[in-house]
């Protein structure tokens, strides 16, 4: 039987559509791009016969000439695949249909259903949404077309205020002609006949594309950052709700399906859609609440039709992230989650945009973090000649520009060309960035899959085994010594780039160069420093855990002092001293862990937290005289509204010591200058007392923040106690504290393949099998609850998000079963990164 591979799903999903794509140019908005980049679709829709794929949010004057051939007719098809909402989508799309107006078909996909548009609280769509949003988007280009009253060719179209929806002002302007020569001599000399005649023209249809995801290898998946799915809330503001990115404690209070948030029914409907597509009848089992509302959502879904398919049974294991908060905040033995803390992420499209990002980004959304990894190959490669080849690819595209004519028609082409004429600095144009593309392997192992299944140090001398490979295939040397079962970055370095050393090598060799230049960022000495520190003050907490709460808040304490001083040091210039140091933000982090910790081992310490009123009042203390000092530190949430008194405070202290250091002129002991300066003493000493008044003042104001702050930190550290999947013991860890800790998911996957009960874990029944239950049981014939591990091919999905670390320790566990007949995919909302989870907690998302 065949294996399940969820890139292959994607790339034969694609191929379906073949029909729509050929002769179309493709828009793909932000959460599309980004899946097709990990999957690696680019390629397949050229070879389908895409004329040119844009971004649909990032429209410009120049997608009109993108597919340009003297020898063939403009596009009449356009195709335009959305992760979003039909009415997110709808202002781009529109602005699409007036830039391009030869086009006479428009064929829209979306991975939204028709049935999630209607239940999701922002859709302005019913049941029908698909056919309701046809007829709307015909008649608001018709009114968009009609109320321009201009001629094509003549001027500029201006979509601001068509139809029903409102177009940014800072929108691109957009060309009323094809500008192609066959583009002219379609319009020919009647071109006032062609408004009336073009409206009735167009043809829209909408349908449903579900494979929009983001394959980190063939068993391991997350959904688009940008796609409303992964966007979509996950709880509501209330006292058991962390935020709004995260399900909120597994108390058992199954709430009513009104109060559903409206990630956990997109959730939902995308693994029905999912199941489906790759021809698997899943077995359902959820741990968590909002899993368990998921579970009954997929059920209700499932019916009778589905019984007689022939289709492969499997396990679908849905898991809350809240369950396990700890291991994502963590920092484990994972190359993959070092490459991926370490580099650079893109920049969101939507942000920056005006009305545009307000208009997406409403009340049931959030805003995550890009997937798609920024590779710095210009910092490995030589970087002075690929600055030169940045301009001179600049100035090409400036003399393409100049080729035009100066049409009122092309202005915007102009004015660009006028923008790339005043060169900008390297840093603000850099061209030579590496991105993963999940389907590319050496000699059948993809490469992401292969970092997955790896800890540190042996991904890093695998990666430097497929370079030197791959330089006895290319016939290539380098002069460096080479120390075996040593991962050394000159050594990296010059086999990057002697495979690098031209652009056919370049690009053969593309993917285990980029993979390199990845883990060489991650490891270098910076980021190396960073994460081992980070390592080693979580293993200090763990210990102090196991001992003593005065212990554990003395640690936690001492690490708020040191980033402090961090933080002066910062200040003051002297970042040469702060190396390897960890700094507020990241012992905010490690406080975070240190109260889950705290939750575990001493639940009964204070009255209202882990430690007793002593232990905490220094920490708060400590906390507060740090954010006093560095309150730029990060994005806090809970210091909205004081921020900026605390930023002036700091730059004002800093002046005055400035002020203060400066040497004074001596003053003759008799000079008649220094008697009008007598009063001025008495003026400085008001001023000191306002100061110190107005630190008083500020402080305590920030004492109340930092109050508010910990009472979050209390309900956090009430983790174990509020889960009731947890309260037993049985999913948490044996009192070893000497060793890294295992994740929530290896210990519950080892209890499964083992066949252990585990408490809280619910089956949910078919259609079929609550008919037995509750039908022919009666006479004897009801069915027996089916074990997950009786399942050849088990999905866990976390309703939340997974790390690197947490798809290693599933293999583990998986390995260590027994059980090589088990074929295990393992999926989650977002990719999590200990950034990530430090936004969550108290970042814009939080609930604090």
């Amino acid at each position: 039987m065949a294996t399940v591979d969820v890139i292959k799903s994607c790339i034969d999903s694609i191929r379906q559509i073949s029909e729509h794509i050929q002769d179309a140019i493709v828009y793909l908005d932000a959460g599309s791009t980004e899946s097709f980049q990990f999957v690696g679709a680019y390629p397949v829709l050229l070879e389908l016969g895409a004329r040119a794929i844009c971004s649909l949010e990032n429209i410009c004057a120049l997608d009109v000439v993108v597919d340009w051939n003297s020898n063939s007719d403009p596009a009449r098809k356009l195709v335009a695949i959305t992760s979003s909402l039909l009415s997110d989508a709808h202002r781009y799309i529109l602005r699409c249909l007036s830039t391009h107006q030869v086009v006479r078909h428009c064929t829209i996909f979306t991975s939204i259903s028709e049935t999630a548009h209607s239940a999701f609280p922002d859709s302005p769509l019913g049941p029908d949404a698909y056919h309701e949003y046809e007829s709307l988007l015909v008649q608001d280009y018709e009114e968009l077309v009609k109320k321009s009253g201009t001629k094509p060719g003549q001027g500029k179209q201006n979509v601001e205020g068509g139809g029903r929806s409102e177009f940014p002002s800072s929108g691109e302007d957009v060309l009323n002609l094809e500008a192609s020569p066959s583009g002219r001599d379609f319009y020919g000399n009647n071109s006032l006949d062609y408004i009336e005649e073009s409206v009735p023209k167009l043809v829209v249809s909408v349908h449903h594309f579900p494979m929009i995801l983001c394959p980190i290898s063939p068993r391991v998946f997350v959904l688009p950052s940008e796609g409303l799915v992964a966007e979509a809330h996950l709880s509501s503001n209330h006292e058991d709700s962390f935020s709004s990115g995260l399900p909120p404690l597994s108390t058992g209070m199954n709430s009513d399906a009104d109060d559903v948030p409206p990630g956990a029914t997109l959730t939902a409907h995308f693994l029905y859609h999912l199941a489906a597509k790759m021809d698997l009848k899943m077995e359902i089992f959820s741990l968590g609440d909002i899993s368990k509302t998921v579970g009954k959502v997929l059920t209700d879904m499932s019916s009778l039709y589905d019984v007689g398919r022939r289709k492969r049974s499997a396990g679908l294991l849905l898991i809350d992230r809240t369950l396990d908060l700890l291991t994502p905040c963590c920092h484990g033995d994972s190359l993959f989650d070092r490459i991926f803390s370490s580099l650079p992420r893109r920049n969101r499209t939507i942000s920056g945009k005006g009305s545009g990002s307000q208009l997406k980004l409403g009340s049931f959304h959030l805003q995550r973090a890009p997937l798609d990894v920024q590779i710095p190959l210009a910092k490995i490669l030589d970087e002075e000649d690929w600055k030169i080849d940045n301009f001179r690819l600049l100035e090409s595209v400036e003399a393409f520009l100049c080729g035009w004519n100066s049409d009122s028609q092309i202005a915007g082409l102009i004015n660009l060309g006028q923008k790339i004429h005043d060169k900008p600095s390297p840093t603000d144009v850099v061209i030579l960035n590496g991105s993963f593309v999940s389907s590319e392997n050496f000699r059948g192992m993809p490469f992401l899959e292969a970092i997955l299944d790896r800890r540190t140090k042996d991904g890093a001398l695998l990666v430097k085994k497929w370079l030197q490979e791959t330089m006895r295939r290319e016939n290539v040397t380098v002069n460096v010594k080479s120390r075996a079962g040593a991962f050394t970055k000159p050594e990296m370095q010059a086999m990057i780039k002697s495979l690098s050393r031209n652009q056919s090598s370049l690009l053969r060799n593309k993917g285990i160069i980029q993979l390199a230049s990845a883990t060489l960022f991650a490891l270098e000495e910076s980021n190396y420093t960073q994460w081992d520190a980070f390592r080693s003050a979580e293993k200090i907490l763990n210990v102090s855990s196991g001992e003593t709460s005065q212990s554990l808040a003395i640690q936690i304490g001492d690490l708020i002092n040191k980033s402090a001083l961090l933080g002066s040091h910062v200040n003051e210039g002297k970042r040469d001293i702060c190396k390897g140091l960890l700094s507020l933000q990241d012992a905010l982090l490690l406080m975070i862990v240190g109260y889950i910790l705290a939750g575990e081992n001493f639940p009964t310490s204070g009255a209202d937290g882990p430690f007793s009123w002593q232990e905490e009042h220094l920490l708060k203390e400590a906390v507060v005289d740090a954010l006093f000092e560095n309150p730029s530190v990060a994005n806090l949430k809970f210091l909205d509204g004081l921020r900026e008194e605390l930023e002036t405070n700091v730059v004002s202290k800093l002046k005055s010591q400035e002020t203060a250091e400066e040497p004074s002129e001596d003053i003759d002991d008799f000079d008649d200058d220094q008697w009008g300066k007598w009063g001025d003493e008495d003026g400085d000493d008001i001023k000191k007392n306002e100061q110190a008044y107005g630190d008083v003042q500020l402080k305590l104001e920030l004492r109340d923040r930092v109050d508010n702050l910990f009472k979050f930190l209390h309900k956090l550290s009430d983790l174990k106690r509020k889960n009731i999947p947890l309260r037993d013991g049985s999913l948490t860890m044996e009192a070893n504290f000497d060793e890294d800790r295992k994740g929530l998911l290896y210990r519950l996957l080892t209890r499964v393949l083992g066949k252990y009960d585990v408490p809280g874990l619910e089956y949910h029944s078919s259609t079929v099998g609550r008919l037995f239950k509750s039908g022919f049981g009666r006479f004897g014939l009801g069915q027996a609850k089916p074990s997950l591990a009786d399942q050849n091919v088990i999905l866990v999905f976390v309703i939340g998000g997974i790390n690197g670390l947490e798809v290693l320790e599933a293999h583990e566990a998986l390995a260590e079963s027994g059980r090589p007949d088990i074929e295990l995919l393992v999926g989650g909302t977002t990719l999590l990164t200990s950034n990530d989870m430090l936004d969550l907690l108290l970042g814009d998302s939080s609930y604090i």
